[in-house]
């Protein structure tokens, strides 16, 4: 009921203020309501909500799945999406890293899934070294298998002493966050694709599943072909992560990348529009990591770009994480920085030698750029609000 009259009245999409009645009610209702399903819990900074779209898909080869794939991903939201699907014997459920710990308590998963950990919202969620051993912590008390990233220097140190971990190699290059031991404080030495700590022993495990160019390699060294319909690498890490994690819960490999490969569009994004003449592809990004990747999806095309920046609380207030986005690499294309923190980012823009105008709304900003196609970055609160406005 409160979250039909949250839509009603314009207030939200209604996936959390169910969630939130009912927890005041129960405390323990996430408990009472992932009793008797096998739970899995897709965590990390970045790919939760396409990581839970692609899970859910490929363990619906088992039966019925509840999930939250939206995109609320706290208690509240995990309560609403749980209460709407009470009988499916399955739950997939994206959660946010802060509130991993509280989830884990009250869902005991069969299977977490941890993608990678990197800055996100300071202001918000906190140094990623206090989310690594707050994730370190709860799951140690995971008794279901771990599947985690072992590219990803914090993820291997929170899940290193698991019982059960299954690891994969995404491939994913984003190593700002990670120049020394969260363990030790030591540096982290590169060689290859392999990476350890020169103080402890905290090293690159051999991982079971390898993310290939365009392939899967599963644990017996089957090929597999990924043949996704989004783009970029980070998606095929996505995929082989939602993959490991559908094996271990049971979903035969081919039947879980058969499922995958029929995800085109993830809560909008991807999503292309079409507009006073311009084909505009909708992305988002929400940190450096994010954006780092989403840059290079978008290099692959010499399209003209608007960037979307806004700064309300869902989406940390801080702009300081600007700076460390590779800017750089939109050098030579038409860009207009828009939103309503635009002119911060075109101090940014100016710094990388991006030639830029500023216009602060983003579909006059797609309106002004030359017929054909345009790719639209934008950070959470203003891919959310651009979707919205696309859709009228």
């Amino acid at each position: 009921m409160s979250s039909k009259l949250s839509q009603k009245m314009g207030l939200g999409a209604g996936g959390m203020i169910g969630g939130r009645v009912a927890l005041r009610l129960d405390p323990q209702a996430l408990a009472h309501l992932t009793q008797g399903r096998a739970v899995a819990l897709v965590t990390g900074t970045n790919g939760k909500t396409t990581s839970t779209m692609m899970l859910s898909r490929a363990v619906s080869y088992l039966g019925e799945v509840a999930t939250n794939h939206g995109g609320a991903n706290m208690p509240d939201g995990h309560v609403t999406a749980l209460s709407k699907q009470p009988d499916a014997p399955y739950a997939v459920l994206e959660v946010d890293e802060g509130y991993f710990p509280e989830v884990v308590r009250a869902a005991s998963p069969t299977v977490a899934v941890l993608l990678n950990l990197s800055r996100d919202q300071l202001d918000r969620v906190g140094e990623v070294r206090t989310i690594e051993r707050s994730l370190r912590t709860a799951l140690g008390t995971v008794t279901g298998t771990v599947v985690a990233n072992c590219d990803d220097i914090m993820v291997t140190s929170a899940a290193r002493d698991c019982a059960n971990v299954v690891w994969v190699a995404t491939g994913t290059g984003w190593h700002n966050d990670a120049a020394s031991c969260p363990r030790c404080g030591d540096p982290i030495r590169w060689e290859g694709e392999h990476w350890y700590c020169t103080g402890c022993d905290l090293a690159r495990p051999r991982p079971n599943w390898i993310t290939d160019d365009g392939r899967l390699v599963t644990p017996n060294g089957a090929k597999v072909e990924l043949s996704l319909r989004l783009p970029g690498k980070f998606n095929q890490a996505n995929a082989v992560m939602a993959a490991a994690a559908a094996v271990a819960l049971g979903v035969p490999v081919e039947e879980a990348v058969q499922r995958l490969r029929g995800v085109s569009n993830v809560a909008g994004r991807y999503r292309t529009i079409q507009r006073s003449g311009h084909r505009a592809r909708l992305l988002l990004s929400k940190n450096p990591a994010g954006w780092s990747e989403t840059l290079t999806v978008v290099r692959e095309a010499d399209h003209p770009a608007v960037l979307v920046i806004n700064a309300h609380e869902a989406d940390g207030r801080d702009l300081s994480w600007l700076w460390d986005v590779p800017f750089e690499r939109l050098q030579g294309r038409r860009v207009i920085a828009s939103g309503e923190r635009a002119t911060d980012l075109a101090v940014r823009l100016t710094y990388a030698e991006v030639q830029h105008t500023i216009v602060p709304d983003p579909l006059k900003a797609i309106d002004e750029m030359p017929p054909g196609p345009v790719e639209v970055i934008a950070n959470y609160t203003a891919f959310r609000d651009l979707n919205a406005r696309a859709a009228e």
